[in-house]
């Protein structure tokens, strides 16, 4: 039978863990956030952030475990479970025949909101400085600007719950306001965020809670990570 959406819990993970042959990248890990709420995943380098963040967003199947979207597991009601799920990964990919604009386009259309991209497309492409470059293709965007487009497809549309793996590694200061900003605003209309970052700045301001990841186990903002 399949799982009914759940209004209160968008994003419910159950023990999952990933190995990488007999390496084990993530130890067996819970984790759930709730509609509003902005949280923050920590860690150093090579601590398994992205892996988490790629499970949790369908790019990598766990080894074991589970993972809810808004009531729907994501590896078997997976078309029912991505329609509500946003992931923007630390370096985007793009089709190289479409310009930034085509983009928003095909992804407006994709979650039917394309009636409404005129005048939220442009809204959001103004506030992300891409406005003027919405012609050009991705490939002559720089980091920075490829990766505000990856932003800009993620909050064209709907979703229940968004994932940031490193949001403002390559974004200027006024950029990151604008980020928060925007962010904000998703979780205020009831979205539920996790980003990673090494952006204290932006945990500091922006989250509720903060989880650490250290050698593959997660902490939470109650548990001792030192």
């Amino acid at each position: 039978m399949k799982q009914q959406p759940s209004p209160t819990l968008p994003l419910a993970a159950r023990g999952i863990a990933r190995y990488f042959d007999k390496f084990c990248a993530l130890q067996a890990t819970d984790l759930t956030l709730h509609a509003g709420e902005v949280a923050a995943l920590v860690g150093p380098n090579g601590a398994g952030k992205s892996t988490l963040l790629n499970c949790l967003g369908g790019l990598l199947r766990p080894s074991d475990g589970q993972v809810h979207v808004a009531g729907y597991d994501l590896y078997r009601d997976e078309r029912a479970a991505r329609r509500r799920l946003a992931f923007v990964p630390d370096v985007p990919h793009f089709y190289t025949e479409l310009t930034a604009w085509e983009h928003l386009r095909f992804v407006a259309m994709a979650h039917d909101v394309e009636a409404h991209l005129e005048n939220t497309g442009r809204a959001l492409l103004e506030r992300l400085g891409l406005w003027t470059a919405r012609d050009l293709f991705p490939y002559a965007y720089s980091r920075g600007m490829r990766l505000k487009l990856g932003l800009a497809c993620a909050l064209i549309r709907p979703f229940d719950v968004l994932l940031l793996d490193e949001p403002t590694s390559a974004l200027d200061p006024e950029s990151v306001t604008t980020l928060r900003e925007l962010l904000s605003q998703r979780a205020a209309a009831g979205a539920a965020v996790l980003l990673a970052t090494h952006d204290l700045s932006l945990t500091q301001t922006l989250c509720e809670r903060t989880y650490t990841l250290r050698a593959g186990q997660l902490y939470g903002p109650e548990d001792d990570a030192s």
